[in-house]
């Protein structure tokens, strides 16, 4: 049986589908792929109003849940994304925090219930290509890891994807873009370590999202609660377009012909 051409990304929290994939999934919607997103928490561990910090006076989780929620419907429709489906499990909030410690946390639940679910969507929505976190979640995350666990059990369970891919930030650029938003004036409280991101010579897939940068920017606009920590906002617009044009993935596994080098995720399948 031939099946629906299908993008499913399978991500953590609210906002997170936009950075590493907002412009996969705008451009593969407008190509007439179907395009499946999955949330697996409702991001309670996010900023309140105010700026309000977890575990700060004042942070009610279950509200920064619902704003955070409402903020992802509006980015799902700006990109144009055909289905949205939430797990809906509890944000873990980042490793070392004591909310890792709550057995209702995404990264406790047991690997076998939440790769079930993952795997029934897999089955039912029978997506080609699949693209997760890697397996360090990109930068640790409790939740992105478990992210990463659940993706691969379940491509593993249903045999359904031809392809995996996971979400990458080359590092050669990463110095060089940090180094120009500083010099734009942009004020930045982190340093990336001098391993973060992933190696060039690992990256198999580039991709020119740079049709879609509007609509890319428009959604990480929409996550407007947690603005204060996405610093890619606060650069100046060249200096976003350029970052927003390419997204780079780390192809993990194919079963179909594709080259070792890839400009489009669904190369071998149409």
């Amino acid at each position: 049986m031939t099946h629906e051409l299908t993008l499913m990304a399978v991500h953590a929290h609210p906002d997170d589908e936009v950075l590493g994939t907002g412009g996969l999934l705008a451009r593969s919607a407008a190509e007439g792929i179907r395009t499946v997103l999955v949330t697996c928490t409702n991001g309670e561990q996010g900023d309140d109003s105010g700026g309000v910090k977890p575990g700060e006076p004042g942070h009610d989780a279950e509200e920064v849940a619902r704003r955070r929620l409402g903020e992802l419907r509006e980015s799902v429709a700006l990109l144009g994304i055909d289905h949205l489906e939430l797990l809906g499990y509890r944000d873990s909030g980042m490793d070392g925090w004591a909310t890792n410690d709550d057995p209702r946390a995404f990264a406790n639940v047991p690997l076998d219930e939440s790769a079930g679910r993952l795997a029934q969507l897999m089955e039912r929505y029978r997506p080609q290509v699949v693209v997760t976190y890697d397996e360090n979640g990109g930068y640790g995350h409790p939740d992105h890891i478990q992210a990463h666990r659940i993706a691969l059990a379940a491509a593993e369970r249903t045999g359904v994807p031809d392809k995996l891919y996971y979400t990458a930030i080359p590092r050669s650029g990463i110095k060089q873009m940090f180094d120009a938003v500083r010099e734009a004036g942009v004020e930045i409280d982190f340093d990336p370590p001098e391993d973060f991101g992933t190696p060039d010579e690992l990256i198999t897939s580039a991709v020119d999202v740079s049709a879609h940068v509007d609509a890319k920017r428009k959604a990480l606009e929409a996550h407007a609660s947690q603005g204060e920590n996405i610093f890619l906002l606060r650069m100046p617009e060249e200096m976003q377009r350029a970052a927003f044009s390419y997204e780079a993935f780390v192809r993990h596994f194919c079963r179909v012909e594709a080259p070792d080098k890839e400009e489009d995720l669904f190369a071998g399948l149409r």
